[in-house]
């Protein structure tokens, strides 16, 4: 028995599997709880291992132990093979076996992956009942699995509730809130995580700048480096490339750059943070080049990486490229091409006036094209509308139409572009199929970032704000460019700001303000 688990100790391949468990089958100890164990487990979290093998030997075992079947769900929730984890854990019930503080970590990895809220509940019940519920572990996953399924208030419960906290557990409810678009109430939770003792870690960091990332907010994101840098954290693989993604999309390609090049080991996601980062802001040249340096030092590509290069294709009108790029990633990289790759090529065409082209390429393909890729073409017909002979903006806006017909941003697109030619009619037949549906015209926002905090203002706000005897009023004429012909005076806003809040600040070109603008009629 012993040597024979030695053996399978010691082995480092399927192969070598194999030919220790044809010898164990000819000493008749395949069946023994100990060596289902030892072959479950190295299925379940070997590289090579093979789950199908694990499966056929629990299949003749007749006496398998819960050890066994936690190896077997563990290696598909790591698989990302969340039914097939809720099928083991049934059978796993089936046989009389009861889960332990083991299984449901899994269990909740599983649902998490892909959003099984009904089925998680149902767990968590079984977690109380078992009274595992106090169990640091355990409840680290719950956290997860509840951020995961957009029930942020849940996480937090869990959160509450925890006797015992551990670094992941605070780790845990910031990546909920982050997820869930919390972000004021991540920065919240990491001042006290510090204020209870905790320090926090790389994957603490890594958390808030993703935040920083999605929200745009560059000042705190700079903060968070400052922090990793005062902490004396490890830069490490993880970190630098959530710097480099951070800095990427807040705009600031200059810190993204020097981020990158004191990054050791890079990965592919490295590389293609720094290369989305400069298509996205339209330095396509560099991230081409730069994706040409990854290939020479051996990185294979993923479909992040050829995304930046679609990306940069489109923004300097390599149209052709752009196309090669999008067949060799699939025949020869056998990357699986996203939504986000087709609506890249449909961007590619649209750009250059193409819009046969890309109207023939979205009839051919393999999926159904989504609302975005519609809104993308549209808004290419809408520049480049002298070009249109063959009616494609007419085709494309009724498909839009008939794929969203709730959504009143594509009949607000629609119906400008028809008043833009002067086609009154069918602007008003536009506003009369939103009316029958009771939709609205969506407000146009804009956001600045002053200082740390962000700033939100949508037209029509009206603005009162009291401090002291002193007020300074500013008159902001808005407008919004229709098309490339036409221009719409939209408003006057008077705006009333307190004393010593209103500030006009003239900064180098790497130190700018922050400000966005969303308005209804973009295509994205």
């Amino acid at each position: 028995m012993l040597k024979c688990l030695s053996l399978l100790e010691n082995c480092s391949s399927m192969k070598q599997l194999h030919q220790v468990h044809a010898q164990i089958q000819v000493s008749g100890l395949h069946r023994d709880p100990n060596i289902v164990n030892k072959i479950t487990h190295f299925c379940a979290l070997h590289p090579s291992g093979c789950l199908s093998h694990a499966r056929l030997v629990m299949t003749h075992s007749s006496d398998s132990v819960l050890s066994s079947w936690n190896n077997l769900i563990r290696g598909h929730a790591t698989r990302c093979s969340s039914r097939e984890v809720m099928w083991v854990f049934v059978e796993m019930r089936g046989h009389g076996f009861r889960p332990d503080k083991l299984t449901y970590p899994f269990l909740f990895k599983a649902c998490a992956a892909i959003s099984m809220l009904k089925e998680g509940e149902q767990i968590h019940t079984d977690v109380v009942k078992s009274g595992l519920d106090s169990d640091v572990y355990v409840g680290n996953t719950l956290i997860h699995f509840y951020g995961s399924c957009g029930k942020i208030g849940d996480a937090h419960k869990v959160f509450d509730e925890m006797t015992i906290r551990t670094v992941v557990s605070w780790n845990s409810i910031v990546s909920a809130c982050v997820e869930n678009s919390k972000f004021r109430d991540s920065v919240e939770l990491f001042f006290r995580m510090r204020d209870c003792g905790f320090e926090p870690d790389e994957a603490t960091m890594v958390i808030l700048l993703s935040g920083c990332a999605e929200v745009g907010n560059l000042s705190l994101g700079k903060w968070v480096h400052c922090q990793v840098i005062e902490k004396g954290l490890n830069v490490n693989c993880e970190l630098g490339t959530s710097l480099v993604d951070m800095y990427s999309k807040c705009g600031d390609l200059y810190c993204a750059n020097l981020v990158f090049e004191r990054i050791i080991v890079r990965n592919v996601w490295t590389w293609s943070a720094m290369i989305l980062g400069l298509a996205q802001h339209g330095r396509a040249m560099e991230a081409l080049e730069l994706f040409k340096q990854m290939k020479n030092n051996g990185t294979k590509p993923n479909y992040v990486t050829f995304l930046g290069a679609l990306c940069a294709c489109s923004h300097a009108g390599l149209v052709e490229d752009g196309y090669r790029f999008f067949r060799d990633m699939q025949y020869v990289h056998k990357v699986k091409p996203v939504m986000a790759h087709y609506g890249a090529i449909v961007d590619c065409f649209g750009r250059a006036g193409r819009l046969t082209n890309a109207y023939t390429f979205i009839k051919n393909m393999p999926v159904k094209p989504d609302a975005v890729i519609w809104r993308t073409l549209l808004n290419a017909c809408n520049i480049h509308d002298v070009n249109d002979y063959s009616g494609v903006g007419e085709m494309v806006r009724k498909s839009l139409l008939e794929l969203e017909p709730r959504r009143s941003g594509n009949f607000v697109m629609v119906a400008n572009k028809y008043a833009e030619i002067g086609m009154w009619e069918k602007v008003e037949r536009v506003r009369s199929g939103m009316r029958d549906r009771g939709l609205k015209k969506m407000a146009g926002v804009s956001s600045v970032q002053v200082d740390s905090s962000i700033h939100r203002f949508f037209s029509g706000d009206d603005f009162q704000v009291a401090y002291n005897a002193f007020t300074i009023g500013v008159s902001i004429n808005a407008y919004l460019a229709i098309g490339l012909t036409r221009v719409v005076h939209i408003a006057t806003y008077e705006l009333i700001f307190p004393p010593g809040r209103f500030k006009v600040t003239l900064t180098p070109p790497l130190n700018q303000t922050s400000g966005t603008q969303k308005l209804p009629l973009m295509h994205t």
